[in-house]
């Protein structure tokens, strides 16, 4: 069935674009195309020295960097194809209803909706000059594309059986644990979006806060404002003083440690557990390992000063985290949770 095989695509699509996106920030490639949704008016990155001549003429505060520009078209073609398949399985599922009626039709729905207002927090990504709050916004719109579409693939892939939920339709405990790890999960998700777009993630070069008197530099109110800062280009975060960068990375390791002990807890509660079913051990077990990995790769970004696959790597792997995680939440409700 089409639409089952490109539920999978879509979702291999989506963390390749979460994962390009990440590598064009960290690359500072952000503006490497100045214009949107073409590069220098092309669609594909100028060569000739006529055509480079031309796109550095007509943008001569920036002119055209190759090793940049190639990145961000990259990360565009494969957002672009992302959501031609998007569209596609919104079609496919509308067709298989005549047949299936239960067959999801909201999450194809909201994920073409949310794909068109990602194409446009795309263009003001780059017509805005790398907004920080647009740059985190964008960010937290892939990571909710990537996971609305895992959970569409999940869905589609799984077999009808009811919900045995032992809770008399109530969520369980441990449904409530896990939903609430979904939300601090998301809420660290979005402090490293933040840390990413102020170009504050290597001002924090000691573990495992800070360097010692980081707390004489802590100042909320300039590295929380989300608007108003009345300048044109964002890139490389001048805006921002050393102390509000250094509070926007001291949030996302603080950060980092809270949800650390709550997810790590919570996957090694469910573990220790009776009366838990092999499905859930086994999505607890999975989650832990990449929780490990997780943290593996944070620590690696500061002992070795932000390399640049590792820090990737340290996205995607968040990206991968938060699946693990709903895909534990949807074992949990569908099993009816831990037995007494």
């Amino acid at each position: 069935m089409w639409l089952k095989r490109l539920s999978i695509i879509a979702v291999v699509l989506a963390l390749c674009v979460v994962a390009l996106g990440a590598y064009t920030r960290l690359k500072d490639a952000g503006l490497g195309c100045p214009d949107w949704p073409g590069c220098y008016g092309h669609l594909v990155v100028p060569k000739s020295s006529e055509a480079v001549s031309n796109a550095n003429a007509a943008y001569p505060e920036r002119p055209l960097e190759a090793h940049k520009a190639w990145p961000e078209m990259i990360h565009r073609y494969f957002a672009s194809t992302l959501g031609l398949v998007i569209f596609s399985i919104l079609f496919l599922s509308f067709k298989a209803r005549k047949s299936n009626p239960q067959l999801p039709i909201k999450t194809p729905l909201a994920l073409a909706i949310l794909v068109v207002f990602q194409g446009l927090l795309g263009m003001w990504t780059v017509t805005l000059g790398l907004f920080p709050t647009v740059v985190m916004a964008h960010l937290l719109g892939g990571f909710t594309t990537l996971c609305l579409l895992f959970l569409l693939a999940v869905r589609l892939h799984s077999s009808p059986d009811p919900v045995q939920n032992s809770g008399q339709g109530k969520p369980n405990m441990a449904l409530r644990f896990g939903i609430l790890g979904i939300f601090i999960l998301a809420f660290q998700i979005a402090l490293g979006g933040w840390t990413a777009a102020n170009y504050a993630a290597t001002v924090c070069s000691d573990l495992p806060i800070c360097q010692s008197g980081w707390q004489q530099h802590v100042n909320f109110e300039e590295a929380f404002k989300f608007w108003g800062h009345g300048i044109d280009d964002y890139e490389y975060a001048t805006h921002l003083g050393a102390d509000a960068k250094i509070t926007i990375h001291v949030a996302h390791r603080v950060g980092a440690i809270i949800t650390t002990l709550y997810l790590g807890s919570l996957f090694i509660w469910l573990l220790t557990r009776n009366g838990i079913s092999s499905t859930i051990r086994q999505a607890a077990v999975a989650a832990l390992a990449v929780l490990v990995l997780q943290i593996a790769l944070g620590i690696t970004n500061v002992v070795m000063n932000l390399p640049l696959l590792v820090a990737v790597a340290h996205n995607g792997v968040a990206a991968i985290l938060m699946m693990s995680l709903i895909f534990l939440n949807l074992s949990l409700y569908r099993s009816g949770g831990i037995k007494p």
